[in-house]
């Protein structure tokens, strides 16, 4: 069970429009009852019947008028001259057409931050079977001694049976231990191999004092809550040993106190438990939803894998780029360091976030008797899902504050956060009823000031008919 699982809304963009929860009269708790009793006056009429709240979902109009390029550089010439943007790059185009209705140097390279992370969502989905799951497995060593072998899956948590998870469905170390002590093994120590992964554990353009800060651990593959220290803090502080913890938190479960140590395990060792993770796209949801930049690198590591590359941070950087130049995106100007986007050596232009947006809420086959004259990749569909929604969930929970912008329910996006960089793609759907895509990004102003302007350009397209 999820710590989120109320948050997650699944709501498809271009099939549905956002959900508005109604919450009327659901449960009143008054003193005394208003229908009965010694107590209620004469002619007091009987209390009403409860109201259920039956939340909707309505299919975008096939028939909502298009928008015009005059009439989107007209909604948005107040709003991007917010010196607060510092350099903006930026385009907005409509799906159901193709057609770009509003750009600002959009094939100029800018640092993404966080919006990195739509390139690597985009290449998983496209790359590797979207049920695809990861098995971490218990093998037997000699002596009485158990190893925990990591497979890349950071989702793994120890949090005990029946506890709630920061990932979705999330696989238990607790799992494993019940079905060790249900074979009746003595165990007498525990090790731990991460041979799945080759390579460097840290990029050379990140700085370890993140690992403090809760952005990022050293990349195994094998950690535990995807090595936050509380596990269902998103902001947590997190280890430098993630699989020396990983394998700690299975000892403790097992009552077992020995050093825990790195070890490779045999290939025909005979497999005492295992676990399986949720779906691959499950996965890469919850890395877009909350941004987490863990299970974004070890997404691109298992993405190499599945295309024959190389296991490691390196190889997963590799593979982004490689999946997507294969299936048809221009990536001129793309620099990839890492596949989280914590790295200011990244650069991508915001012509490539707009499209893989514009292909991912392009109707496809399913929209029978309409035209499409852009690129629909139906394989990213379940991307939609993931994006936070504007005042609602994930890291736009607290942004689009309805006093100062629309677009609070109305807007899906990715962002995107560094020093001097802020960063916003996603779709909004216009008062008109059009979804339109969308991709800003900001360098060199505080994010303090420049996400407010950036939820001010998403806000005026919301309100924008822009014919």
């Amino acid at each position: 069970m999820s710590a989120r699982k109320g948050t997650r809304i699944a709501l498809w963009v271009l099939t549905s429009v956002v959900i508005v929860a109604v919450i009327a009269a659901a449960s009143i708790v008054i003193v005394r009852q208003l229908n009965a009793g010694p107590d209620v006056p004469p002619g007091t009429p009987a209390r009403p019947a409860l109201v259920a709240a039956s939340p909707t979902i309505n299919p975008v109009s096939a028939d909502a008028p298009e928008p015009t390029r005059a009439g989107v550089r007209k909604a948005l010439a107040k709003v991007i001259a917010d010196p607060a943007l510092g350099k903006l790059t930026g385009e907005v185009t409509d799906p159901l057409t193709g057609a770009t209705l509003w750009s600002r140097n959009p094939d100029q390279p800018l640092i993404p931050a966080s919006n990195t992370k739509v390139l690597t969502a985009a290449a998983v989905l496209l790359g590797a079977p979207q049920d695809k799951r990861l098995t971490t497995k218990v093998v037997a060593g000699a002596g009485g001694q158990v190893i925990l072998v990591g497979a890349g899956d950071p989702t793994l948590s120890a949090q005990p049976i029946g506890a709630e998870t920061f990932f979705t469905d999330a696989p238990r170390i607790a799992a494993l231990a019940a079905q060790i002590r249900k074979a009746g093994i003595n165990v007498t120590s525990v090790a731990v191999d991460t041979d799945a992964y080759t390579g460097p554990t840290m990029d050379s353009t990140w700085d370890r004092r993140d690992i403090a800060g809760g952005d990022i651990t050293p990349i195994e593959p094998l950690m535990a809550d995807a090595g936050r220290i509380k596990p269902l803090d998103e902001f947590s502080p997190r280890v430098d040993d993630p699989a020396i913890t990983a394998g700690q938190a299975l000892a403790e479960a097992l009552g077992v106190d020995s050093k825990v140590t790195k070890e490779s395990a045999d290939a025909g060792a005979k497999v005492v438990a295992k676990v399986t993770s949720a779906p691959l796209v499950t996965r890469v949801n919850d890395m877009m939803r909350y941004s987490d930049n863990v299970l974004a690198e070890a997404l691109s590591i298992e993405l190499s894998q599945v295309i024959g590359g190389e296991a490691s941070l390196e190889g997963g950087a590799r593979a982004v780029q490689q999946t997507l130049e294969t299936k048809g995106f221009d990536l001129t100007g793309v620099t990839l360091h890492d596949t989280s986007g914590l790295s200011y050596a990244n650069r991508v232009p915001a012509a490539l976030l707009d499209k893989i947006m514009a292909g991912t809420a392009a109707p496809g086959a399913e929209r029978a008797g309409q035209s499409n004259t852009g690129t629909a990749q139906p394989k990213l569909r379940p991307m939609l899902d993931g994006l936070p929604i504007a005042g609602g969930t994930g890291t736009l929970a607290d942004r689009f504050d309805p006093k100062l912008t629309a677009g609070a329910g109305w807007v899906r996006a990715k962002t995107g956060t560094l020093t001097g960089v802020s960063s916003l793609t996603g779709t909004v759907l216009t008062v008109d009823g059009r979804v339109l895509s969308f991709a800003l990004m900001s360098n060199g102003t505080s994010p303090a000031d420049a996400r407010p302007a950036l939820d001010a350009v998403a806000g005026a397209l919301r309100e924008c008919g822009c014919r």
